[in-house]
């Protein structure tokens, strides 16, 4: 797991440009559900123990480091809150902002904070505070990756209450990319401090130990009621450990648990299985700057030679949908007018003998096990590919070597990503010439120019007209062959109520679970 690569797009949001121009306000209550016996009324009391994944090895505690830990994510997002929040309808909710507003070029943004905002040692959250926060937020590694466009000395206070972010240039899109990392600490917070320093979210730190913690309810939260007394958090370094303690009833939910779980838990009447749609994209990346895939007949002959309906039957359990090529499947704007790609092995071998693709060679294919399904949907599509007579060697690299060796670099490799309702979001972090997580090399000034007019257009219509081109661009000529999607799997005991059911990361808002 890797900051740069997966959490970078928890954020991703699509709402229209209609509803992120005008001021928004309000609660984010609509966005968990309650996940068995939906009627009762939320009771406050009692102590939730979840499960996450994560590694010892890959912990931080730093709201602005690389989380390459689930838990630490959930540990953060519970004690350190956000500008927002991902949402359902709109898809970007008020969190620390209580409201924001554009300027009329869209390049200047006012964020105003919620009123009664205060960090847990009771001090209120000003407009410095923030500043400070994603000033140093901008400064690390991948804080451009973060905050694209947005200039460290470009994010200021105006007043005690009123945060304002300029861009570089006209964005719609602008909030979503606060619905991250955008964690707020006190103003000249130091490293050292990093480790007791006073959050603002809905749980306090109690206690921390090696990947572990157990969170307290914080009273005074302004955004609303807060049910459960405490959070227990445990990591565990497999999907198969965490669901065998949730069955063996040594804790109340595995997040993310994955499709073998589900299917193992499915029987017992005594567990719920959360299923939340779009959650994960599992694409096969080929680079497209150079190397054996750069010609796009042959990407096109890759695309058709893959049986969708086989990958998603057979790697993902059935847990999860056919995809088309195109990423950010969850966005209201996805184009379900593009004709869905079916197998077609006669054009694949025609397209790959027209661009005198090499046959003889072998040519590697290169995933890790981070993620349940991925080494297997490698293996599958190799399988697949032999039938146009494409030789596909399958190698699996540890995820450390794999984001040092391999990943922006390889020629032919699997990744995946959480959160998929923006295409836009996409292109922004995967696709356009500039971006900081371009997986295949992918540079197209047609693309980049069409998403520069995606951003720039606010009329909801004519927004709709390009962003309709954006996809078509990136469904013929991108580097990725997305053949589904894997639904989110979270297991629980049938006494919790009200988890998330918002794909990605939308799941880490525990705030309205309660135990029945």
């Amino acid at each position: 797991m890797n900051i740069n690569r997966r959490q970078v797009l928890l954020a991703g949001g699509a709402m229209g440009a209609s509803a992120l121009l005008a001021a928004c306000s309000g609660g984010g209550d609509d966005t968990s559900a309650a996940s068995s016996d939906k009627g009762g009324k939320p009771r406050k009391g009692g102590t939730l123990r979840i499960g996450a994944l994560g590694r010892a090895g890959a912990i931080t505690r730093d709201p602005h480091g690389t989380q390459g830990n689930e838990s630490d994510y959930l540990i953060l997002a519970l004690v350190y809150d956000t500008l927002t929040v991902p949402g359902a309808d709109p898809n970007t909710k008020p969190r620390l902002a209580a409201s924001w507003e554009p300027s009329k070029d869209l390049k200047t943004w006012r964020f105003k904070l919620a009123e009664d905002a205060a960090f847990h040692d009771g001090s209120p959250v000003t407009a410095d505070d923030v500043v400070w926060s994603l000033r140093r937020l901008r400064n690390t590694p991948s804080g451009a990756a973060r905050l694209p466009g947005i200039k460290a000395e470009n994010i200021t206070a105006d007043g005690k209450d009123t945060v304002v972010l300029v861009s570089d240039y006209a964005n719609a899109e602008l909030p979503p990319l606060t619905r991250l990392t955008t964690f707020v600490l006190k103003k000249g917070t130091s490293d050292k401090e990093l480790a007791k320093a006073p959050g603002t979210g809905p749980f306090k730190l109690d206690r921390y130990r090696a990947g572990n913690a157990r969170l307290v309810r914080n009273d005074q939260w302004y955004g609303g009621t807060v049910y459960l007394d405490a959070i227990e958090v445990t990591m565990f370094e497999t999907p198969q450990a965490m669901a065998n303690a949730l069955l063996a009833g040594q804790i109340d939910v595995a997040s993310n648990a994955g499709a073998v779980a589900a299917r193992t838990a499915k029987s017992r009447k005594d567990v719920q299985v959360v299923r939340r749609p779009d959650d994960m994209s599992m694409p096969l990346v080929m680079r497209t700057a150079d190397g054996p895939f750069a010609d796009a007949r042959v990407r096109e002959a890759m695309r058709l030679v893959v049986d969708r309906e086989a990958m998603v039957k057979q790697v993902l359990s059935g847990y999860g949908t056919v995809a088309n090529d195109i990423m950010g499947t969850g966005d209201p704007g996805y184009a379900k007018d593009v004709p869905q790609r079916e197998r077609d092995l006669a054009e694949a071998e025609r397209l790959l003998s027209e661009a005198k693709f090499d046959l003889s060679k072998t040519y590697e294919l290169v995933t890790t096990e981070d993620i349940s399904g991925l080494a297997e949907s490698a293996t599958l599509f190799a399988s697949q590919a032999r039938e146009a007579g494409i030789k596909i060697k399958v190698v699996k690299q540890e995820s450390g070597a794999f984001y040092e060796k391999t990943w922006l670099k390889g020629d032919l490799y699997t990744t995946y990503w959480d959160t998929n309702d923006s295409v836009v979001f996409f292109a922004s972090k995967t696709l356009v010439s500039e971006a900081g997580q371009n997986e295949a090399g992918f540079a197209d000034k047609k693309f980049d120019a069409t998403y520069r007019k995606v951003i720039a257009t606010a009329d909801p219509k004519a927004r709709a007209e390009v962003l309709k081109e954006l996809q078509r661009i990136e469904y013929d000529r991108s580097g990725y062959l997305l053949w589904g999607m894997a639904d989110g799997i979270d297991l629980a005991a049938s006494k919790v109520r009200g988890l998330p059911e918002l794909a990605g990361y939308g799941r880490v808002q525990l705030e309205n679970v309660w135990l029945g």
